[in-house]
């Protein structure tokens, strides 16, 4: 008989991201999660508190795989890796920015906040003050979780496919290109092969690392 291989932490949470990942987070359960290890949902208490630390975990887990920045590179290009990174591996596990941005998961430990900490770092070397730099972090949040929301179906679709590639369709038969010319060509574009969810982030980043370049040369990458 093959010798069962201990349960432990790190086991749980592989196995607990492997089925967010398929289920989503409401359908991340411990009994469905003992369920998938084979065992009894009370033994899982041994090692997570509860649901919100088996996110918390979850999260952490993800969060590992994103290197901080070199700090031997140009702040901008720190910047840049960075995002890339974050945005790459994010878009492998939809339900860790799905937890990040509906407050389900707020984790603090050094295993998160490192990259973070070293994408703050590049923006004081930049020359941002403490306003400037957390505004700047904003607009790369921003832009990095609207990037993942619109591919990746809301947080709950397949990694990689645009989120509206299903509903184009529909559009286009309910708009009336008399009336709405533009946005009509535009979905029409889409339905070609236009869209690219890496590269439109990435397009979408070099650009924003291009104005904040641009406001730190100005003197004056902060204002009240």
């Amino acid at each position: 008989m093959a010798r069962r291989e201990p349960l432990n932490r790190q086991r749980v949470l592989d196995a607990a991201l492997e089925l967010a990942d398929r289920e989503g987070l409401e359908g991340l359960s411990m009994r469905r999660l003992a369920k998938t290890l084979g065992v009894e949902a009370m033994s899982l208490y041994n090692h997570v508190s509860n649901k919100a630390d088996l996110i918390d975990g979850i999260v952490e887990r993800v969060f590992e795989q994103v290197e901080p920045p070199d700090r031997a590179l140009p702040w901008p290009e720190q910047v840049r890796t960075t995002a890339l990174n974050m945005h790459r591996i994010f878009g492998r596990h939809p339900v860790v920015p799905l937890a990040l941005a509906t407050d389900r998961s707020n984790p603090t430990s050094p295993q998160v906040m490192r990259a973070l900490d070293g994408l703050v770092g590049a923006l004081f070397d930049a020359g941002f003050d403490e306003l400037g730099a957390w505004r700047a972090l904003g607009a790369i949040n921003g832009l990095l979780f609207g990037a993942l929301l619109l591919s990746t179906g809301g947080f709950t679709g397949a990694p990689g496919v645009h989120a509206g590639e299903e509903q184009v369709g529909v559009y286009i038969r309910r708009l009336d290109p008399a009336r709405l010319p533009h946005f009509s060509r535009l979905l029409h574009w889409t339905t070609e092969g236009g869209v690219d969810p890496a590269a439109d982030f990435e397009q979408a980043l070099d650009m924003l690392i291009q104005g904040l370049v641009e406001t730190a040369k100005s003197g004056h990458p902060a204002t009240g």
